[in-house]
C-alpha cells in the first residue's frame, strides 16, 4: 500500500476511537452508525429515513462533533430557495475608490459536514441545486464555479410516515446518495438506557478525534482495499439480476418496474472496501457486500404497482438475489 504500515495502524485506531465518542451519546444503532461512518470513508452521501424522535439530528450532529471538521445545519422547508443553500452575490462598494462590484457571499453548503435535515419538505427546484454538489463537489452560480471544501459529506433525513407538504424526492438525486439508511426503533433494553440517559443530568461530552487530512487519507486508503476479479464479477452478477431485462429470476421479472445501474456497482465495491476497513481488514468478503447491498440497492430498485399493492419492498428483492446467487469463495487474507 501507499500509506505506510504505521500510518494505516494510526488511522485504524482513530476509527476505533471515533466510533467510541459517537457510542458516547448514541445508544445502539450500531449498524446505522457504521453504515454513516461506511459512506464517509467511501466519500460519498447518505440519506436517513426514520420517524420522528429517533435520534436522526442527534446522531449527525455528535458525528459531526466527534470530527474536527466544520459543520452546517440546513433546515428544509417549503419557501427554501436555491440560493439560501448554495449563496447569493451581494454588491458591494470600494470605500478607497467608490467602485462598485459584487462579491458571492458562500451559502451553508459550503462546508465539511452538510445536515440536510427534513429534505423531503422543499420543492424540487432546491432539491435539485444539490446535485452538482453531491456529484462534482462543486457548485456553479452566475456562470462561476465554486470548489467546495473537502471532505464533503452530505447526510439528509426524512421523515416516512408524514406524506403532506413533501415532495419525493426525483430518482436521479436519490441515487446520488451513496447509501440509503432506514433507522427503526430501538430494542427495549437499549430503550430503558435511552429514557434513563436523557431525562437526567448526564451530558457527556464528545471529543473531536479525526481531522480532514487523516479522513481524505482514509478515503484513499479505501480505495487501496483488496478485491478478487471473482467478488467484482458478484458483484457485477447480482446488479444484472435487479434488472428484468436481464435477469433469469422469476421474482424480480414478476415485482421490479427498473432495477438498478452501474453506479450501484461503483457503489457497493466501494462501500465493502469501506467496511473491510472499518473491519480492519485489507480485503473484501462476501459478508462485506452482503452487508452493504441492502443500503446500496434500497433506492435504486424501483418496484412496480403490483408490488406496491402487495407491499413487497427493494430490499424483499435483494434478500432473494442474495439467496439464490452462489456466492464466491472467500479469499485468503
Amino acid at each position: 500500500m501507499e500509506i505506510v504500515e504505521s500510518t494505516v495502524q494510526s488511522l485504524l485506531g482513530k476509527l476505533s476511537l471515533l466510533k467510541k465518542e459517537i457510542q458516547k451519546v448514541i445508544v445502539g444503532q450500531d449498524a446505522i452508525v457504521e453504515e454513516m461512518l461506511v459512506t464517509l470513508l467511501a466519500g460519498g452521501h447518505c440519506l436517513l429515513e426514520g420517524v420522528p424522535g429517533l435520534a436522526k439530528t442527534l446522531m449527525v450532529r455528535t458525528l459531526s462533533q466527534a470530527l474536527d471538521l466544520s459543520f452546517r445545519r440546513i433546515q428544509f422547508t417549503p419557501d427554501l430557495m436555491p440560493t439560501d443553500i448554495l449563496g447569493t452575490e451581494i454588491l458591494e462598494e470600494d470605500h478607497a475608490t467608490g467602485r462598485r462590484f459584487f462579491k458571492f457571499n458562500k451559502g451553508p453548503l459550503f462546508a465539511n459536514i452538510v445536515l440536510a435535515d427534513e429534505i423531503n419538505r422543499t420543492p424540487p427546484k432546491t432539491q435539485s441545486a444539490l446535485l452538482e454538489a453531491m456529484q462534482e463537489f462543486e457548485i456553479t452560480y452566475g456562470g462561476q464555479t465554486y470548489k467546495l471544501d473537502r471532505p464533503f459529506f452530505i447526510l439528509a433525513t426524512q421523515n416516512p410516515i408524514e406524506q403532506a407538504g413533501t415532495y419525493p424526492l426525483p430518482e436521479a438525486q436519490l441515487d446520488r446518495f451513496l447509501l440509503y439508511i432506514k433507522i427503526g426503533y430501538p430494542t427495549a433494553e437499549e430503550e430503558a438506557v435511552i429514557l434513563s440517559h436523557t431525562t437526567g443530568t448526564r451530558r457527556p461530552a464528545v471529543h473531536p478525534v479525526v481531522n480532514g487530512p487523516e479522513i481524505q487519507q482514509l478515503q484513499k486508503l479505501v480505495r487501496e482495499v483488496s478485491i478478487s476479479e471473482d467478488m467484482v464479477k458478484y458483484v457485477a452478477e447480482i446488479i444484472r439480476a435487479t434488472r428484468p431485462d436481464t435477469t433469469s429470476q422469476p421474482y424480480v421479472k414478476e415485482w421490479v418496474r427498473w432495477g438498478a445501474g452501474p453506479r450501484a456497482g461503483q457503489a457497493l465495491i466501494l462501500t465493502a472496501k469501506a467496511r473491510a476497513l472499518f473491519k480492519q481488514r485489507y480485503a473484501v468478503i462476501p459478508e462485506d457486500i452482503h452487508a452493504m447491498a441492502y443500503p446500496v440497492l434500497r433506492h435504486r430498485i424501483l418496484m412496480n404497482f403490483k408490488a406496491e399493492a402487495e407491499a413487497i419492498t427493494s430490499d424483499q428483492v435483494t434478500g432473494v438475489l442474495l439467496k439464490e446467487i452462489q456466492r464466491p469463495a472467500t479469499p485468503l487474507s
